[in-house]
């Protein structure tokens, strides 16, 4: 799953692709159908990264994209706008090491929410590019093998002779 570039702005509903970054804030496009865009300042909007957002856990935080990966198995997921009561229940599978005290319903509601905005895009299905795929993993697990490098790599380039100042001109 790639959430590169997907963020969540303060105040505003959805998510929203960056799609630059100007001197001011970022510019920000809506993951809806009305690709709505906005420019958000930096000095008065809150902007949470995805790929960034953990939920509090029992021993140590969750990343929201390993519960995405779950949600994505999970056989009938709630709507956002149910009660607090089934929503704990579906986060008990969800997050299982989630902290019922820390995690509130609305955070629940957002995170449903989110998955119900991202399940039908391209993203969700594609390879973080931070993350190997499958059959890079399997490779990786292997022991590198040491490379001798070329004589000629070991080498240093000759320095390149300084280019002379100008003398200056007397008044």
């Amino acid at each position: 799953m790639n959430l590169q570039g997907i963020v969540a702005v303060s105040g505003k509903p959805g998510l929203w692709r960056a799609l630059a970054q100007n001197k001011s804030g970022y510019i920000l496009e809506s993951l809806d159908a009305q690709k709505t865009k906005l420019i958000a300042n930096l000095s008065t909007a809150k902007i949470a990264a995805l790929n960034e957002i953990t939920l509090f856990g029992i021993d140590e935080d969750i990343r929201l994209k390993d519960v995405f990966e779950r949600m994505k198995t999970a056989a009938n997921i709630p709507d956002a706008k149910t009660d607090g009561k089934q929503l704990r229940t579906f986060f008990r599978e969800a997050a299982p090491d989630h902290d019922e005290e820390k995690v509130y319903a609305s955070d629940m509601k957002k995170v449903i929410g989110w998955f119900g905005i991202l399940k039908d895009l391209p993203l969700f299905t594609e390879a973080d590019p931070g993350e190997p795929v499958a059959e890079e993993a399997a490779v990786a697990k292997e022991p590198a093998k040491p490379v001798a490098e070329p004589a000629s790599a070991k080498e240093e380039a000759p320095a390149k002779p300084r280019a002379k100042k100008p003398a200056a001109k007397k008044a």
